[in-house]
């Protein structure tokens, strides 16, 4: 038997181009043996039909709140009592918006404000809605509630924009939902720090130096941990990714900044994870008026920022076990390992940025070394990575 087999789900499509994927989620849920009931919004009617979704469901669409048939035995009361998990995807701005409100003006945000069953959101909706503060006021306010949300992923959308808003795709969201039936509470009391993210080294009031590093990696560090119970702290660079539920984020800009926050957070921690792509150097005197251009070169002089992991790594008092990350173009083993025990680390994780596809991707592959061994773990989403990056660092957590 499967983790999903008979697994009961109700899947909520809105309004949006992206609801051609949930046919492939569904089919995927199907496949495990879950038990799959379809609501439709009136929106999400005209790009996916209830006869395909009822084909592919094996049980009737719902799509109407004013249904005479099946109001006759409240049946939005009855789905609500009948599911385990409501996903929704694509879950559209003005849904998220209504569900933030309470509205109940349709078949599906109506069971959602009845259901105690948890909530599953996949948003899909074009990067500047889901930019805009509103929105994200509204998805803030629902993960305070103790709603989920998988994604967005960036990329090239339906109307030619770039950016965050694509609908996590099927596999993605599968994952979530079988994580979200198996994933157990054994970390429980585990109090963890994690960086992530880039930093920025001020130039001027208008320039800075930084990286390519989105934070991804860091934000699924974090969410695993907490999926399983553990007490976690995220030290944010500045990003473009929503804090996930249950996690205190603290927010900083500069290497030194993340430096101080980081000690403070260390010695009251039993594991800490440096995976933030901190600056190595940080201009030696910054202006404080924007430099005008003149001449063909400018030249800056840069001073070396403090080595937060190795810092941590070198306490003598109160020290936690301590996970670097490191990212290399070559030689990746050997400076790696050197890092290691130079550094004075528990584990390290490394990847080779040499193809240029790591920063911002969805996708990572990394080798993880400790004192006395490794393991390569092999490309896949970052989502999925972080979970057995986390498995590992607790199996050594736990040797130690």
């Amino acid at each position: 038997m499967t983790t999903l087999q008979n697994k009961r789900i109700v899947m909520g499509i809105t309004g949006g181009i992206a609801a051609y994927k949930t046919i492939e989620l569904i089919r995927l849920l199907r496949k495990v043996g879950a038990e799959v009931r379809v609501v439709l919004t009136p929106a999400a009617a005209e790009f996916v039909t209830p006869l395909t979704l009822q084909a592919i469901s094996g049980n009737p669409v719902s799509q109407s709140l004013l249904d005479p048939q099946a109001e006759l035995a409240m049946g939005h009361i009855e789905l609500a009592k009948w599911a385990e998990l409501v996903v929704i995807a694509p879950a559209s701005a003005d849904f998220i918006a209504r569900l933030n409100v309470g509205m109940a003006n349709d078949l599906l945000s109506t069971l959602c404000l009845a259901i105690s069953a948890p909530i599953l959101l996949a948003p899909a909706m074009n990067q500047r809605m889901y930019a805009q503060s509103v929105t994200q006021q509204n998805i803030h306010a629902l993960r305070q509630r103790g709603m989920q949300f998988i994604g967005p992923n960036a990329g090239e959308q339906a109307c030619g924009d770039v950016g965050y808003g694509r609908m996590s795709e099927p596999h993605e969201i599968f994952t979530a939902i079988e994580n979200h039936f198996t994933v157990s509470q054994d970390l429980v009391g585990l109090n963890v720090v994690i960086t992530a993210g880039p930093t920025q080294e001020a130039i001027d009031p208008v320039r800075y130096i930084s990286n390519h590093s989105s934070g991804k990696m860091g934000f699924a560090l974090a969410e695993s941990f907490v999926q399983r119970g553990a007490n976690v702290t995220l030290i944010s660079g500045p990003v473009n990714l929503p804090t996930p539920a249950k996690v205190k984020r603290l927010d900083v800009l500069s290497a030194q900044q993340m430096w101080q926050v980081a000690l403070e957070s260390a010695v009251k921690n039993h594991l800490f994870i440096a995976c933030a792509a901190v600056a190595d150097y940080r201009v030696a005197e910054i202006a404080e008026q924007k430099i005008k251009k003149s001449g063909d070169e400018m030249q800056l002089r840069l001073i070396k920022n403090p080595d937060i992991v190795s810092d941590v790594g070198h306490l003598t008092e109160h020290r936690p076990f301590t996970v670097g990350f490191a990212a290399e173009t070559q030689q990746v083993a050997q400076y790696a390992q050197d890092k290691l025990v130079r550094k004075k680390l528990d584990m390290i994780c490394a990847n080779d940025v040499s193809n240029g596809q790591v920063f911002g991707q969805d996708n990572n592959a990394l080798t993880l070394y400790w004192a006395k061994g490794s393991i390569a773990l092999p490309e896949t989403s970052k989502a999925k990575l972080a979970q057995q990056v986390v498995n590992k660092i607790i199996e050594r957590y736990h040797a130690k």
